[in-house]
């Protein structure tokens, strides 16, 4: 015997007990249950395929970002296809690289139907945690990859201090 023999209501297989509703739409209950269920997982099937294009979070992360830090300077590359350079705006404030822009829709199509393409603004901010020379930070923009190169100053690049690692305790 199993647990599920001794709970009086099944799912309509063969193989538990009889069902206190052999139809089970007639208990409220369980046809409330059946439909909620149908409600969420419809909602959550389609935010799966909207997910990107309309998440508040997706536009707190777009653009894609790639950081390397080296001894003499920080370089930051970030994929912002479909845009041009003329369309994002690179600022250093207060520690921080801000990327902005917007891409706007290409087309005035009023027939589309659904579209997966994000649209709208945008503004990442990257914190440096060194000083940079402003005057020599140098920005390029080919093929929808923004290089952003922030040189550090002498002050920073003399406050990095590398530590030996010991092998034992």
């Amino acid at each position: 015997m199993s647990v599920r023999d001794l709970i009086p209501w099944g799912r309509g297989n063969g193989n538990s007990a009889p069902s206190l509703f052999p139809d089970g739409d007639r208990d409220p209950f369980v046809s409330l249950h059946r439909e909620v269920n149908r409600l969420f997982d419809d909602a959550f099937r389609s935010f799966g395929a909207r997910l990107p294009a309309f998440s508040p979070s997706f536009a707190a992360t777009w653009p894609s970002v790639e950081i390397s830090d080296t001894d003499k300077e920080v370089r930051v590359t970030a994929e912002i296809p479909g845009l041009d350079e003329s369309d994002i705006e690179v600022l250093l404030d207060n520690g921080a690289l801000k990327l902005k822009g917007e891409k706007r829709s290409e087309t005035e199509d009023k027939d589309r139907q659904f579209s997966e393409r994000f649209y709208g603004r945008f503004e990442r901010l990257i914190p440096l945690g060194y000083e940079v020379e402003e005057d020599k930070v140098n920005a390029a923009f080919k093929n929808g990859v923004l290089t952003v190169t922030l040189p550090k100053t002498e002050r920073a690049q003399a406050k990095a201090k590398r530590i030996a690692i010991n092998g034992k305790n």
